[in-house]
């Protein structure tokens, strides 16, 4: 059986060369919905060419079949605060392609994909889809939607119809690669499998798979393309038990301060109920000892400051009494 190249290196290797365009098209088309076609890349930190780089993150110019733009940014990397950064990507990417002076509807969709391998969030699916929507507060059925004159004069995209702010706005989508556990069932399956495995089995049919199975395989790299590619993962791994080893000596580190804060905690907690505990029993005595000793009930409520119903609870819980 062939093996393959993983797609984060494959990406930094056929984006060199826009005959290789293909593959990352089809991969776009399948997890988009629509035919997807890249015009250019744009330059950023991880479009560099360098061996040592490490594939962190690409940005796309493409346009779908009836002609919209959009803005593209692929991230593939091992960090915590995972969101924070795609958050800042996305707000980076907006600010620097918009010019001084230029009308705020200038702005292009923008869709941040992020091929993640390593635990973030909790949930059950292994794609997740972001998207902003703005719902009442009052009525949490009330969806805003676009104005008919927003609508008239930037919400009627090429594709589809945008009636809703976040037509306008970023979307993310979230490929939590390592918790797909299923046979491929649809395309996006297969992409799935294959950014997983790195296989692409005969019966693969994703747009863009075929292509790959033709150009990625390991075994047509040359010997300097073949050590550098295994350097590349052998570092990725490191950096993965590096996240992981960091993550599991917080937790034990925070386990550790919980617990002695929580016996703080408790041994205060605790003094403050035997408190409680020892004055509700002193009380308590005072009440039996009153009565045993022949006082009323009108005369003991004054010297305990308890009710008279109180006191009879008191009075009747012990029935030596």
């Amino acid at each position: 059986m062939a093996r393959y190249i993983h797609f984060d290196w494959a990406m930094k290797r056929m984006l060199r060369d826009k005959a290789n365009f293909d593959v990352l098209e089809g991969f776009l088309t399948t997890l988009l919905d629509r035919k997807i076609k890249i015009e250019h890349l744009l330059e950023s930190e991880g479009n560099k060419e360098h061996e040592t780089d490490k594939f962190n993150r690409v940005d796309i110019i493409a346009r779908d079949e009836e002609g919209e733009t959009y803005i593209i940014e692929i991230q593939n990397t091992y960090k915590l605060d995972y969101f924070h950064r795609m958050l800042y990507g996305v707000s980076k990417f907006v600010t620097e392609n918009i010019s001084q002076g230029q009308q705020y509807d200038n702005v292009k969709k923008i869709y941040s994909i992020n091929i993640v391998y390593f635990e973030i969030g909790q949930g059950k699916d292994y794609v997740y889809h972001g998207y902003t929507e703005f719902r009442g507060i009052n009525d949490n059925n009330d969806i805003l939607r676009l104005s008919l004159s927003q609508i008239e004069s930037f919400g009627a995209g090429k594709s589809k119809a945008r009636l809703k702010p976040g037509d306008l706005m970023p979307e993310y989508y979230i490929l939590r690669v390592e918790d797909f556990d299923k046979k491929a069932v649809t395309f996006l399956d297969e992409w799935i499998s294959f950014l997983k495995t790195g296989d692409i089995p005969e019966t693969a049919r994703a747009p863009g798979l075929p292509e790959a199975r033709n150009k990625l395989i390991l075994d047509q790299m040359s010997e300097d393309e073949r050590r550098v590619y295994l350097q590349h993962i052998e570092d990725k791994d490191d950096e993965y038990k590096a996240m992981y080893s960091n993550l599991a000596q917080g937790r034990a580190e925070g386990h550790a301060e919980g617990e002695a804060i929580g016996l703080q905690k408790g041994e205060a907690i605790g003094l403050q109920k035997g408190e409680a505990i020892g004055l509700q029993k002193g009380i308590e005595q005072t009440v039996i000892t009153g009565y045993r000793n022949g006082f009323s009930v009108e005369q003991i409520e004054v010297f305990c400051g308890l009710s008279q119903e109180q006191i009879l609870e008191i009075i009747k819980s012990h029935k030596d009494l």
